[in-house]
């Protein structure tokens, strides 16, 4: 028996999560079995407790689309991993439990460099920002670059890959207290998410932002399209404002810029090819201790709700881990 995270009905107040105690499953011949040291807390598990989320899963389901751990058993068919292996544990659900059982083809080794949470919370985040950035963005050194939402997990991760790829960061966030930390992150310059759109091009050589990654949608989108530049790049990676923003056809035209739909996980199901690639990228550039990942906080699983209810309130630096 194992305790684990349990979504038994979708509600709008995280009622029916459940700590429960579920059987082992036999494992088949194509399997993992992990012991999971860390869990990382999503915006999507908070959206599939409600139904709201692309997976819909039928409940009862495991929270948890991410985690790292130990490997404890192999299926006889195994042949990329042996016990004792140090993993990342990808898939859509299933991370938020003492274990997990997965298939091999959502494993990796986790790179030496970052520690059970970070090698936990890293991937959806990093792969999200750098199919952004890269892959859809094209991102360039010396451009200029501004993320809003900076101090949630893909804002943060967003910052980082534009520091390390030499982009000018300028960062946005509501809270001045996360203004305060994206400041001592690295970010070049520290804006709140509203009446933005004139500094930014005051601080912009060509007087907008080259590449604006935006996963907040609604007004902040709104505003960055009067302070986008020429050529340049409006990346949409979602809407926690809310808010799904519609845009004239005439505001590109005009401006000449492109407004580009990101989906990470997407992209690689579409390319399986590139989307290991992209996942080689991230863990080459953690492997050589050149992400930055933060953790905000630290919960045990019995306190899962209370972790979910931390990423609700918008109170969340980076990431929230669960530790069971």
């Amino acid at each position: 028996m194992f305790k684990a995270a349990i979504v038994s009905s979708l509600t709008n107040n995280l009622s029916s999560v459940e700590i429960v105690e579920l059987k082992r499953k036999t494992l088949k011949s194509n399997e993992v079995r992990i012991k999971i040291k860390a869990a990382a807390v999503n915006f999507p598990d908070l959206l599939m407790t409600e139904g709201l989320y692309q997976y819909k899963p039928e409940p009862p389901f495991t929270l948890g689309m991410e985690s790292s751990g130990i490997v404890i058993e192999v299926g006889d068919d195994v042949k990329s991993f042996s016990i004792d292996d140090n993993v990342i544990v990808g898939g859509k659900t299933g991370s938020f439990a003492e274990e997990i059982v997965v298939t091999e083809d959502l494993l990796r080794l986790k790179p030496n460099a970052l520690d059970w949470e970070q090698a936990a919370s890293f991937t959806v985040a990093y792969l999200t920002a750098y199919v952004a950035l890269v892959c859809r963005g094209n991102i360039e050194s010396g451009e200029s670059l501004l993320v809003h939402g900076a101090a949630g997990g893909v804002g943060l991760a967003a910052v980082d890959l534009g520091i390390h790829y030499g982009a000018k960061v300028i960062a946005t966030s509501a809270s001045s207290s996360k203004r305060e930390f994206l400041s001592s992150y690295g970010a070049h310059h520290v804006l709140p998410d509203s009446g933005f759109k004139d500094k930014v091009k005051e601080l912009t050589p060509s007087n907008g932002a080259d590449i604006i990654y935006d996963p907040v949608g609604g007004d902040v989108f709104d505003e960055s399209v009067r302070c986008i530049a020429w050529n340049g790049r409006l990346l949409v990676i979602g809407f926690t404002s809310g808010r799904i923003p519609s845009i004239g056809a005439n505001m590109p035209l005009i401006k000449g810029f492109s407004v580009v739909g990101v989906r990470g996980g997407e992209y690689g199901r579409r390319d399986p090819e590139m989307g290991k690639k992209n996942l080689e990228a991230i863990d080459e550039l953690a492997s050589r201790g050149k992400l930055n990942p933060h953790i905000h906080k630290t919960y045990s699983l019995d306190n899962a709700i209370d972790a979910l209810n931390e990423l609700r309130n918008r109170t969340v630096i980076g990431k929230v881990c669960i530790k069971p």
